[in-house]
């Protein structure tokens, strides 16, 4: 069935891409009809402009220049503001003669109230463009400070993801925002996503709209080079989910409705061919680089490779989209309790990284039934022989895998590590529960029963 389903699927898609002119439309028009509109027929990408090179950071003034800037918002947190990587964006913007202003107040793991903080900030200058420098909570929250600067009418909760806010589509016309990432992990500078902690709900949600993209994305690994050893390590593991959960999504002609209009079509469309293409050069980058940028941070090859592979991450689940890892992983880091990891301050925080990765094992367990080869092939595109294992093994064989770089990079014995106890397990499930543009990406559904049980699996899990 699966083989036949794939082929049906090439017939649409050719039917789709042959020209229907009169010259040539009685050739290739394989009549493949859908039965219903509740699915979707096409995918499209979108991502940021990407520049990548050892000491790109530089040009941010001149690009700023030939953008006709004169009052920039620059966003960073309390950590990069005394680095290397801020300096060289503040020597850029002056030696081009850009004005600026810095917000360096960002939280890392924002939540609402740190992001209605830089929103203020934003308001409250005359800014005709932003740049973010930091990891994925610098570019997320300068991402929000945008949209808001440039709707300053609106709610908060407007924009937020159905249903915990309205979930409207972004129509205003953002600023210009440049991204710099500092760390190999969120590929933020490449989505139009913005991730925060919703204090309420003691969870994570977001708002998602392409509007939201930065239009140019710097990527310089000379900026990877000061990275600490743990920031390393969950980084990495965020590529690692973001390009096994993109590879492993519900296929986009599964996905369902599709859209009335092609501007409503979701920023999370399932996997397809070209998303396939970012995961599987993030899986082979992570086998080769991931344990050498860890231990040896000053292999300039391994790091900057990781930092590659953190935007080709990015341009994969900026349109596939990332499932049950993540919408787990939000209740799970947003419940925190008195856990304080290396290398991330005084004050309790589950990282991000490590929060998608505990369940990883469960959760690929649980979808590789919907397609043993793609897990299967996950598997061996991060250094597994299979060569003699069975589909029925699969969900094992992949699980496998990751709790053998797991083990290998020290991260500790599941949930329980972290002070979760079984007695937590319905607090992280509802706080799952309205996670809906992730678990709805999963390639098969989930009871709450089932998230239960990928939470409970995941309490100790060597």
């Amino acid at each position: 069935m699966a083989a036949r389903k794939r082929v049906f699927d090439l017939l649409r898609t050719i039917n789709v891409a042959t020209c229907q002119c009169p010259a040539h439309s009685h050739t290739g028009n394989f009549q493949v009809t859908h039965s219903t509109l509740s699915k979707d027929y096409a995918f499209e990408i979108k991502c940021s402009t990407v520049r990548y090179g050892l000491g790109v950071t530089k040009e941010v003034g001149q690009d700023l220049v030939n953008l006709g800037s004169k009052n920039v918002c620059v966003m960073t947190d309390s950590n990069v503001v005394s680095l290397s990587p801020m300096k060289a964006v503040l020597d850029s913007l002056t030696k081009n003669g850009v004005n600026y202003k810095v917000y360096d107040k960002v939280k890392v793991e924002p939540s609402d109230s740190s992001f209605k903080d830089a929103i203020k900030f934003a308001k409250e200058g005359e800014f005709d463009s932003f740049v973010a420098i930091g990891g994925g909570s610098v570019m997320d929250t300068c991402k929000a400070a945008n949209l808001y600067y440039c709707d300053p009418n609106a709610e908060f909760l407007d924009y937020v993801n159905q249903p915990v806010g309205k979930g409207k589509p972004v129509t205003v016309q953002l600023k210009p925002l440049i991204a710099i990432p500092t760390t190999s992990g969120t590929g933020s500078e490449t989505t139009g996503m913005s991730v925060f902690d919703y204090e309420e709900i003691n969870a994570k949600t977001g708002i998602a709209h392409s509007a939201l993209r930065p239009i140019l994305a710097l990527i310089d690994p000379l900026h990877t080079l000061t990275v600490p050893r743990n920031v390393a390590i969950y980084s990495g593991f965020d590529i690692f989910c973001h390009a096994l959960e993109s590879f492993t999504a519900i296929p986009y002609t599964e996905r369902g409705p599709a859209p009335e209009n092609p501007a409503l079509r979701p920023v999370y469309q399932g996997s397809n061919p070209i998303s396939d293409v970012w995961s599987r050069f993030c899986l082979q980058a992570l086998h080769k680089y991931f344990t050498r940028s860890v231990n040896n941070p000053d292999d300039i090859e391994a790091r900057s490779s990781m930092h590659l592979a953190a935007t080709m991450a990015g341009v994969g689940i900026g349109n596939a989209g990332v499932h049950l890892c993540h919408g787990l992983a939000y209740p799970i880091a947003g419940n925190v309790k008195t856990y304080v990891p290396e290398d991330y301050g005084s004050e309790p925080i589950i990282p991000h990284g490590l929060a998608v990765t505990v369940t990883a094992p469960a959760v690929f367990r649980f979808t590789a039934a919907s397609d043993p080869d793609k897990h299967l092939e996950a598997a061996q595109l991060l250094g597994t022989d299979i060569s003699a294992k069975k589909q029925a093994d699969a969900g094992k064989v992949l699980a496998d895998t990751i709790l053998g770089y797991m083990d290998k990079l020290g991260i500790g014995n599941g949930l329980s590590s972290m002070g979760y106890n079984i007695e937590d397990i319905p607090k992280l499930v509802k706080g799952a529960l309205p996670q809906h543009r992730l678990l709805k990406i999963a390639p098969v559904p989930q009871s709450e029963e089932d998230l239960t049980k990928l939470l409970e699996d995941s309490l100790t899990i060597y």
